[in-house]
């Protein structure tokens, strides 16, 4: 279909009979709205309606930036640091090339270049063989932050004069451009510092295998299979727990009980809804408006260390070229480099100051960096809106009634269904969490996906845990064994193996502040 005033259906189209990159959860359902629209008249629509999802109408990231404190009236339960662990996560199962956070896209040209998989594709990329400048000796290339001078800056108190730690950047060419699996991930500051430590635990736990006596081959392939498996565990049983409503996440994926045979065998609870045969295929319904629940989860601005300061607050994204934001695309900063025990729950949190900062609610509104975008063009909420318009996706409440749920109260104008999962969550869970809608086809989607990922832990052995994993250590984990003790691997378990600094002691140790080591 050319581009233009009309819907998309090629791309995924209502056929049950479909077997493709993108499919459609509910293919019977009609779109929404039923009016039909210009792209001009959507335009007119879709920004009124973008303008009122706006957190603070009228000012500007900076100004809200310098007038914060420790906490803020938007502030939900989750640490901030699981907002863009879901980007993360988003950039691993879909590689739209045109498709950004940042980035004006024509809705039209979404393509997903990659088999739907939580398999680090955007960490490992092609692997050494295609892709050998990434890698060296079985291990990740990486880069470093550097001072006014260009040099490497030491890590106070991490390794040695011989053997020196420094301040994690992505590995960049001449131009300050990242060389990784992914450019996405290089989006911002904070997906970027992400990045730079999965790199650096997947070599940390090289090194643990070639301790053990591996082959520098086998060694990465050993590295590789448990950081992946680490992942897509801390996606279900870290992340999904935190997002999804519990008997949602407990219905969609079920481990059962050794059989005769020492097998487990896993059961999704959603299966007569998120149906694929030879492979699974990536649902609309998810990519185009469940999953974006996250842009309403950003601040405008974020706390990155103390190099920067406790008390100075940064916007994640501000008008102008030169405007002092946490946009990535270029060197990090030592003061802009993000210490991980402010932005998630870590032993030496310092919840009094109000750490680790929290995610906004997931709600109606957007933060004002995404009312805003450095590209000058639409607003986010207006692009997600025409977006899921241009894949004639259903109305919210269309697709309650479709899972047999009631539907929550909203206007007949609003009822597009990225919109609707969002007055869901306010509605019923107080933004803390998804409802049932968007918690069904948010768990329904990655537990398909787990279980149709030949390489994953669920279908290799279902049995495996992260405790059983001889490249794992118990250190590994001991933040999550202080927050969530029935759940102790989380994301702070990627940080502790990655070796990265992530609380405030070498930050201030190498900004030169009292109190430093």
């Amino acid at each position: 279909m050319a581009h233009g005033d009309h819907p998309i259906e090629a791309l995924a189209p209502r056929s049950r009979m479909y077997q493709g990159p993108f499919g459609r959860l509910f293919p019977d359902l009609p779109p929404w709205p039923p009016v039909a629209m210009t792209d001009a008249e959507a335009d007119v629509r879709f920004s009124a309606l973008a303008r009122t999802m706006v957190e603070r109408p009228g000012r500007s990231p900076a100004a809200i930036a310098n007038a914060a404190k420790d906490r803020d009236s938007f502030d939900g339960t989750l640490p901030a640091g699981y907002t863009y662990f879901g980007q993360f996560v988003d950039h691993d199962i879909t590689f739209d090339p045109a498709s950004s956070l940042v980035r004006a896209n024509d809705p039209n040209g979404l393509l997903n270049f990659r088999t739907p998989r939580l398999d680090l594709d955007n960490l490992y990329g092609r692997g050494p063989v295609d892709q050998p400048y990434l890698f060296h000796q079985g291990r990740f290339i990486t880069g470093a932050i550097v001072n006014a001078k260009g040099r490497p800056i030491r890590v106070p108190g991490l390794g040695t004069a011989k053997d020196p730690v420094f301040f994690a950047d992505l590995p960049r060419n001449p131009h300050g451009r990242a060389i990784i699996g992914d450019p996405r991930n290089d989006e911002n500051v904070i997906v970027s510092q992400l990045q730079a430590a999965f790199l650096l635990a997947h070599n940390a736990l090289v090194d643990r295998a070639v301790d053990a006596g591996a082959s520098q081959r086998a060694a990465f392939e050993q590295a590789r299979r448990t950081l992946r498996w680490l992942y897509q565990w801390i996606v279900w049983h870290d992340y999904l727990r935190r997002i999804c409503e519990p008997a949602v996440w407990a219905s969609a994926l079920q481990i059962g009980a050794p059989d005769a045979t020492g097998r487990r065998p896993v059961t999704l609870g959603f299966k007569d809804l998120y149906a694929w045969k030879q492979q699974p295929f990536m649902p609309v319904e998810f990519s185009v408006a469940a999953y974006r629940f996250g842009h309403s989860m950003i601040r405008t601005e974020y706390r990155t260390n103390l190099a920067r300061g406790i008390d100075r607050h940064l916007p994640v994204f501000a008008p102008g070229a030169r405007a002092d934001d946490l946009r990535g695309g270029g060197p990090v900063p030592l003061e802009n480099a993000i210490e991980w025990d402010w932005f998630l729950p870590m032993e030496t949190s310092a919840g009094a100051a109000g750490f680790p900062q929290r995610a906004h609610r997931i709600d109606t509104k957007v933060s004002n960096s995404l009312a805003a975008l450095p590209d000058g063009n639409a607003p986010l909420p207006q692009r997600n809106l025409k977006r899921g318009w241009r894949f004639g996706l259903p109305s919210g409440s269309d697709v309650a009634r479709a899972l047999g749920v009631a539907p929550v109260a909203i206007d007949p104008d609003h009822d597009a269904l990225w919109l609707y999962i969002l007055t869901e969550a306010e509605t019923t869970a107080r933004g803390r969490r998804l409802g049932t809608v968007g918690s069904t086809i948010v768990a329904a989607t990655i537990a398909g996906l787990l279980k149709g990922d030949p390489g994953s832990w669920l279908t290799v052995n279902a049995a495996w845990t992260p405790d059983d994993d001889p490249l794992l250590k118990p250190r590994d984990n001991r933040d999550g064994r202080a927050d969530t003790p029935e759940h102790p691997w989380t994301l702070a378990s990627i940080i502790r193996i990655a070796g990265v600094p992530f609380d405030a002691g070498p930050f201030g140790a190498a900004a030169g502040l009292p109190g430093g080591e």
